[in-house]
């Protein structure tokens, strides 16, 4: 029996309880969409399949019959389970041709690509954890990646994955443009994807090791003359530990939310197929898409589960770890950092709300100069005016639905192992599918885009909290309150938050621009704001087909986006100033501190 197979058999079953039950939840609500939907599915299949004939009552009811619509939910569910459970995924509502040989060809096609995409995640994420590493190295203390981590992961994949289209395929012919016939193919997609993914996987994992590294075990090595590469290896570890779960979220996000970068390179992976399937309500594709994609989240959640176990050695006991270190530096990079990013924003807010952000009072795509600053639209208007007046509808919401995504993260964080099956399955869900989903049950409309981006937003931070509480638990000091009769409550709200919530609201910053993103993506589809209402995101949609001519059409609203994201991280990382009997200080008096003070191996 291999490694991975040993670890996975000491996985907790309620976690992979909850994580069955959460795909047969979400199978469940694809089934029902025929009857949750404003709109009739017979008449797309009729239209579909029988364009010739008007969509007559009698017409109508002939295609439920034919469908099966007629019998209601539970029976049309049942009929495909047991045609699932012979290697039946069914037949296609529109086209009447099998479903599983498309299906399997597209996760096929998602899997090599997201394979390559993580590849270059890795090697971005390397390059960011790489001056964290030297710096153990020469007990150097180090704040974590910095402003770049943040820029990368602020980077719109869709938008990313034009400007490649544009520079190397259309204008220096280095690779094909769309298709997917060979490695060629495969390397501008897996670019568009794996930079902001190598990104955020950097960041944490650059934080983390700064954090760990501040350990006073780490200090205890340097002092007693351990080798430098072995005090680099246990920090490694104990970092990895933290965010080997955020790796796998990332693999799964890949593998079922690359929809906008499938349609830029025309790639016929899951993401596209779901999305069609979706707006076709071709319910049989839909549900045999979300099964293997389901079914893959739940093997990827089970390997990265055994593989946080392996690199802990096992659950966590109570004060197997240290303390948490003070905290070191002024955070004088992150201040100057947050200003500068602050007094660009403010400036642009400052020169642009006074301006008009509909009028059409210049020529199309007309250049920036200096009474237009940012250039004009493809429609002649001004994109300073409307960068300024889109960062409240895009911000703000922004801003709200991560809010959201932490407390429901702490909150499930908080019920434990329970809390990892609904994270992974929520994460493999593509915010667009997400979309259309809200939207058959409320309509189209910016709450209903708000809750479908909410609904994929919080499974990485749920996760993340419950990886940094479980480590906050397992401190000796943490051992020792209840014994000394500390209520639960003031333990929770003076020692574990306090641990836990400066990391996760980095990490939720880390979100913004995708949720902002995610939004505009639905508004841009239907699903939420409606053009001609000045959002970042929209704004991006609509500059992504003038890229080669105009680029300061994408460019501006993405400036705006990366500015925000570096300085709202900054601003989280700005250290708190040291208070007599903080949290942070009371740990270093712990009574348990005599424990010894060395990562978990």
């Amino acid at each position: 029996m291999n490694w991975f197979a040993l670890k996975a058999r000491r996985l907790s079953w309620p976690s992979f309880a909850s994580c069955l039950l959460s795909a047969l939840a979400l199978l469940l609500v694809a089934g029902a969409l025929p009857w949750l939907s404003r709109t009739d599915p017979a008449a797309a299949v009729l239209r579909a399949r029988y364009a010739e004939l008007e969509p007559t009552e009698q017409a109508l009811a002939s295609v439920r019959a034919q469908l099966g619509l007629d019998q209601g939910p539970l029976a049309t569910s049942l009929h495909w389970w047991s045609g699932v459970l012979h290697g039946d995924l069914g037949n296609s509502w529109v086209s009447g041709a099998e479903i599983a040989p498309g299906a399997w060809r597209a996760l096929s096609v998602s899997a090599t690509l997201t394979a390559f995409a993580t590849i270059i995640a890795l090697a971005v994420a390397f390059a960011l954890v790489l001056p964290a590493a030297l710096r153990v190295l020469r007990n150097r203390p180090h704040s974590g990646s910095g402003p770049l981590g943040v820029a990368l992961t602020a980077l719109p994949e869709f938008l990313l994955a034009s400007l490649l289209l544009v520079l190397v395929a259309v204008q220096l012919q280095w690779l094909p443009p769309y298709g997917w016939t060979g490695l060629d193919t495969a390397i501008l997609p897996a670019l568009a994807l794996g930079i902001p993914a190598g990104g955020l996987l950097g960041r944490l994992l650059a934080d983390a090791i700064a954090s760990v590294a501040a350990e006073r075990w780490a200090g205890i090595w340097h002092l007693a003359g351990a080798p430098a590469p072995a005090i680099l290896s246990g920090v490694l570890r104990r970092a990895a530990a933290a965010v080997v779960d955020q790796l796998g979220l990332v693999f799964i996000g890949l593998l079922g939310g690359a929809v906008a970068v499938e349609q830029v390179f025309a790639v016929p992976g899951l993401g596209r197929y779901l999305l069609g399937a979706a707006n076709a309500q071709d319910i049989p594709a839909l549900q045999a898409g979300l099964l293997l994609m389901a079914g893959s989240a739940l093997l990827i959640g089970m390997l990265t589960a055994a593989a946080r176990r392996a690199l802990r050695g096992g659950a966590l006991p109570a004060g197997s770890l240290p303390a948490p270190p003070e905290a070191r530096g002024n955070g004088r990079i992150q201040r100057w950092t947050a200003a500068i990013t602050c007094t660009a924003l403010l400036a642009i807010l400052a020169f642009g709300l006074p301006r008009d952000p509909y009028t059409l009072a210049f020529q199309r795509l007309q250049a920036p100069g200096a009474g237009l600053p940012f250039g004009a639209d493809s429609s002649g208007r001004d994109l300073l005016a409307r960068v300024a007046h889109g960062t409240l509808g895009t911000v703000g919401p922004a801003l709200a639905i991560v809010a959201c995504a932490i407390l429901i993260g702490l909150l499930l964080a908080a019920a434990g192992e329970i809390s990892r099956g609904p994270a992974v399955i929520a994460n493999a869900t593509p915010p667009i599918l997400a979309g259309v989903v809200i939207a058959a049950l409320l309509g189209p409309s910016v709450g209903g885009a708000a809750l479908a981006v909410l609904w994929v937003s919080w499974p990485p931070l749920a996760t993340h909290a419950a990886s940094l509480l479980d480590e906050a638990r397992a401190m000796p000091h943490i051992r020792w309150l209840p014994l000394s009769g500390v209520p639960r409550g003031r333990i929770w709200v003076q020692h574990l938050l306090p641990a836990v919530l400066p990391a996760l609201l980095r990490h939720g910053m880390l979100r913004l621009p995708g949720v902002a993103l995610a939004l505009a993506a639905l508004g841009f589809l239907g699903l939420g704001a409606q053009p001609p209402t000045p959002e970042w995101g929209l704004l991006l949609a609509e500059g992504i087909g003038y890229v080669e001519r105009a680029p300061w059409t994408a460019i501006a609203p993405a400036t705006a986006l990366v500015l925000t994201s570096v300085c709202a991280v900054a601003l989280a990382g700005i250290p708190a100033p040291q208070r007599a009997g903080s949290p942070g200080t009371a740990a270093q008096q712990a009574p348990a501190a005599e424990n010894s003070p060395v990562p978990v191996s």
